[in-house]
């Protein structure tokens, strides 16, 4: 591991102003990803400018009855918190699903944001990784891919982001508010993330140092009724392998509102909006639910090992849904 400097920052300016003066130096929250890379030798920061003592450490109800949540918030306290329980549950039951007890203790709801791929070559540095290092290639593409993308992925990279969190803030339309040495600023977390394109080391739109502050979600009643959930390969601390956040308001036996985004599937949360234009107005029946995953589906481009992803997706969409809608009938 190289060698690094590490201030604490007591202040948001002041956190800026540390970074902004270093431009090897990163933000250091509970280090759940970052110090792992660092020792492999992925990440090498010169500077760890620690921002665990900022304030911002709170969850708060908005004036408009939406929720803002502190970037330091550990995911822990954001699972457990009850209004995220009561107002989004599939946020509380989407953190309680990523990683284990001790390290939702440590991990902040910022980092969480910010993780790494998990793609096995992007922390080989022995192997080449566009991700890693821009240009030099994308060893998955022909070697182990089967938790790998199956949409928005390209020629360079076909890396997944590992995130459970992200994927029901996409959901309800999360958006990300940040600092930097110009003033603050906010991005939807619709455009928070990068396509892939070919520059796949290119992975947020945030404005270089930039320090992310709060997360906040915007009033949906339809949250409220809303769940996540996640297969993975073994029933401990792992990554999915296919995982679904949905929300569903039922009348009638008619869908008037509905959200769904889909984790393990893409670099980034992927938003399912063909699925959600199909379901909308229309019958809430299982056939209605699968031809609405068949048509977000049909964009997928799956390689030779991920095929099955296709299938997982559509019936873990289908049982979401289904659960949801026979709650409502209660």
């Amino acid at each position: 591991m190289r060698e690094f400097g590490y201030e604490r920052a007591y202040d948001v300016s002041g956190a800026v102003a540390l970074l902004g003066a270093d431009p090897e130096a990163r933000y250091l929250g509970g280090g759940t990803n970052l110090v792992d890379l660092m020792k492999t030798g992925v990440e090498r920061p010169a500077l760890l400018v620690d921002v665990t003592q900022l304030p911002l450490d709170g969850i708060e109800v908005t004036a408009d009855g939406g929720l803002r949540v502190g970037a330091t918030v550990t995911n822990s306290d954001l699972a457990a918190h009850p209004e995220v329980r009561l107002r989004y549950p599939a946020l509380a039951q989407a953190v309680l699903a990523g990683a284990s007890g001790q390290l939702r203790n440590m991990a902040t709801v910022g980092g969480n944001l910010l993780q790494r791929t998990r793609c096995g070559y992007f922390t080989d540095r022995a192997r080449p990784c566009n991700k890693r290092t821009p240009g030099s290639g994308c060893a998955a593409l022909e070697g182990e891919h089967h938790n790998h993308a199956i949409l928005g992925a390209s020629a360079h990279c076909v890396a997944t982001h590992p995130s459970d969190m992200a994927v029901a803030l996409a959901a309800f339309d999360a958006v990300v508010s940040y600092e930097t040495g110009d003033g603050p600023g906010e991005l939807a977390l619709a455009d928070f993330y990068l396509p892939v394109g070919d520059t796949p080391h290119r992975e947020t739109a945030l404005p270089p140092g930039a320090l992310i502050t709060h997360i906040t979600l915007p009033p949906a009643p339809v949250a409220a009724h809303s769940r996540y959930r996640k297969v993975r390969e073994r029933a401990s601390y792992a990554f999915a392998i296919g995982s679904v956040a949905a929300a569903l308001d039922v009348r009638d036996g008619v869908v008037r509102e509905v959200r769904l985004a889909y984790g393990a599937v893409a670099s980034r949360p992927w938003r399912a909006h063909a699925a959600e234009r199909a379901l909308t107005g229309g019958p809430a029946t299982a056939a209605a639910f699968a031809a609405a995953a068949d048509a977000e589906l049909a964009a997928a481009e799956p390689l030779s090992d991920n095929g099955y992803k296709v299938p997982l997706v559509r019936n873990l969409t289908v049982t979401l849904l289904t659960e949801l809608t026979e709650e409502a009938a209660r």
